[in-house]
């Protein structure tokens, strides 16, 4: 079904366990998930499907929380924000725990595998569900998956700042794929107080050089003029245009997609 709020994708739903949400879809080929941001399925976080699709691939957009369409405010970002934190689906505090919610995400990257064929799925998650695709490799169907901004836990405290959002034994397995060589591509501003460096630093501790890290400089006074409070590197903070780092950071996930999704599938 053709929707007005996305203009371009069709509407779906996909239910698992009794829980049902809205998917929007675009394109053809192997499935990329994109985990949106907080507040939501917004116009930009469409721009980066529509983006993805025209790579030949199909962008599955699940709809968590918010409406999908609508512009960012402050306002609407506190309320889906809110829904976050209150909500049992999402690990927000707790360290070694993986949030509820990617078993949900898990059942729609098999099911896409199922439908869509290629050598795998990607996934993309985004600020509060940046860490979601590192939960999602526990299955081997996620072949190609990108942490952009990871943000959970929220890093208050030592421990916090270096958790993954993941339970130990998921960990173990994430750990064990790494090592027969699946790669982890991670994103983040340097200067991004919701996702720090020792979080970074944990993900090359446990992966080593699986772990492929885009680190955009966000400092007082660096080259770009990005302004130190940047958070959404695929999305709200993107300048896009040639050269611009985080322009650069784009053209790197997309190319991973291809990777992953497209040149295996044609070997």
């Amino acid at each position: 079904m053709a929707t007005p709020e996305l203009p371009g994708f069709t509407l779906e739903s996909f239910e698992h366990d009794g829980t049902s949400r809205p998917v929007y879809r675009r394109g053809s080929g192997p499935a990329v998930i994109v985990i949106h941001e907080v507040p939501g399925v917004t116009p930009r976080v469409a721009a980066f499907g529509r983006r993805v699709a025209d790579e030949g691939l199909t962008a599955v957009l699940p709809s968590l929380f918010g409406r999908p369409g609508r512009e960012v405010t402050g306002g609407y970002a506190f309320r889906s924000l809110l829904h976050g934190c209150v909500s049992r689906e999402f690990a927000n505090w707790a360290t070694h725990t993986t949030s509820p919610i990617t078993v949900w995400l898990r059942a729609l990257a098999k099911a896409e595998h199922a439908r869509c064929g290629g050598p795998g799925v990607g996934a993309v998650g985004m600020c509060f569900t940046g860490g979601f695709a590192l939960a999602m490799m526990v299955d081997d169907e996620v072949v190609a998956p990108v942490l952009s901004q990871p943000s959970l836990p929220f890093p208050f405290g030592a421990a916090r700042k270096r958790d993954l959002a993941i339970s130990d034994a998921d960990l173990a397995v994430v750990k064990a794929r790494a090592a027969e060589g699946q790669c982890v591509l991670g994103l983040r501003f340097t200067g991004d107080i919701s996702v720090p460096e020792a979080r970074f630093q944990r993900l090359r501790d446990e992966l080593g050089d699986r772990f492929l890290a885009v680190e955009i400089d966000s400092s007082p006074g660096n080259r770009y003029g990005i302004p130190k409070r940047a958070h959404s590197v695929l999305t709200e903070h993107l300048v896009d245009e040639p050269g611009h780092p985080t322009r650069d950071a784009l053209d790197r996930v997309l190319a991973f997609f291809r990777e992953r999704l497209l040149d295996e599938e044609r070997q």
